[in-house]
């Protein structure tokens, strides 16, 4: 009976203690945790870029580091609170700089996304390069990296730009818009086909590329995900919910509205990115290129990315192969996606 009544006790204060941690995230507001040292900087910060307020996450050791600036995927798939769990290594390094982009995450406030296109999100890109550009160290050019989404804004900004930037990375990298479902849509149906899923091949036939909606990508993404096509090694990724759920980059009003922006996002600027075909349109590029390239990805298909850096005209262009992750290699690998940066790109800032 003792037990009992020690049980029922347990549990209501672990209630109560979950409450108050629930309350108490609901009301702080946004921060980062701070890195000791002197030149050190660690700031969650507004700026305005393009005439809308936006967010930005600005950690590094020392002030005087190159600039790595970090462009999210989607669109519209803001990260703050996940950059944590894979910058902690750069951060020795680098000035580490992580954007949510208008209309995502904590910059959606006070925007029309049916006003949202690709080159408004490539001038704020080069509008916030030229930014960090001057004001960390003096240094005049930074490190860009564009993951997915982000490597199609990201090469358009190095190609109208490069003075700005050291080097480019290209991570997942997008490079022809309506090839790039195509290929996706048919390992996905051939992986159902050779699993014999009947239901996930009738679901799988009530859409086709090109995507009217996020709702039909929706239906895409889904079994790539669960073939491991997006994600290849889920084991070794922690939970994408936690850090979205409780991470303190984020205030409650900013989680709740992530999904609807993410959602808004992705409808306002699709097209754009199958009109993309960065063979055609971006035959050189004048900074030194690395493509970190998951060799599981059918996200953005790897075979795309191995075409297009065969023909890329660049002072230097080399893929880096992550062999046991997909798309997600800064989750999947984050010790060898750090380790990457730091031996092969930062070379490049000196």
């Amino acid at each position: 009976m003792r037990l009992l009544k020690w049980l029922g006790v347990t549990a209501a204060a672990l209630v109560i203690v979950f409450m108050v941690s629930c309350g108490l995230v609901a009301i702080r507001p946004a921060s980062t945790s701070p890195i000791t040292g002197p030149s050190s900087i660690a700031a969650l910060e507004r700026i305005s870029l393009g005439g809308a307020e936006q967010t930005i996450l600005v950690r590094g050791q020392d002030r005087s580091s190159p600039v790595l600036l970090y462009l999210h995927g989607g669109p519209g798939f803001a990260h703050l609170p996940w950059a944590p769990g894979y910058s902690d290594e750069l951060e020795k390094h680098f000035v580490v700089v992580h954007w949510d982009q208008r209309g995502a995450g904590a910059s959606c406030e006070g925007i029309d996304h049916e006003e949202l296109k690709l080159e408004k999100i490539v001038a704020d890109t080069i509008e916030l390069s030229e930014e960090l550009a001057g004001r960390f160290g003096g240094n005049s050019r930074i490190v860009l990296l564009g993951h997915s989404w982000g490597s199609l804004v990201g090469a358009l900004a190095v190609q109208a730009r490069p003075d700005l930037y050291h080097a480019y990375v290209g991570l997942g990298q997008v490079v022809n818009g309506k090839r790039n479902e195509e290929l996706s849509y048919e390992w996905v149906l051939a992986e159902a086909e050779r699993r014999d899923d009947q239901q996930v091949l009738a679901h799988l036939r009530t859409v086709s590329p090109p995507y009217a909606n996020s709702d039909e990508l929706g239906v895409q993404r889904r079994w790539l995900i669960n073939y491991g096509g997006s994600i290849f090694a889920m084991d070794r990724v922690p939970s994408l919910l936690w850090p979205l759920l409780f991470g303190p980059e984020y205030t409650l009003e900013t989680r709740l509205s992530f999904p609807a922006c993410f959602t808004a996002s992705t409808d306002a600027m699709w097209g754009d990115v199958g009109a993309v075909d960065f063979q055609a349109e971006i035959p050189r590029l004048e900074v030194p290129v690395y493509f970190f390239t998951g060799r599981h990805d059918w996200n953005t298909p790897y075979p795309l990315v191995e075409e297009w850096a065969e023909v890329l005209e660049a002072p230097s262009v080399e893929i880096v192969w992550f062999e046991d992750s997909g798309h997600m290699i800064p989750m999947e690998s984050p010790a060898k996606f750090q380790r990457a940066l730091i031996d092969k790109v930062l070379p490049q800032t000196r």
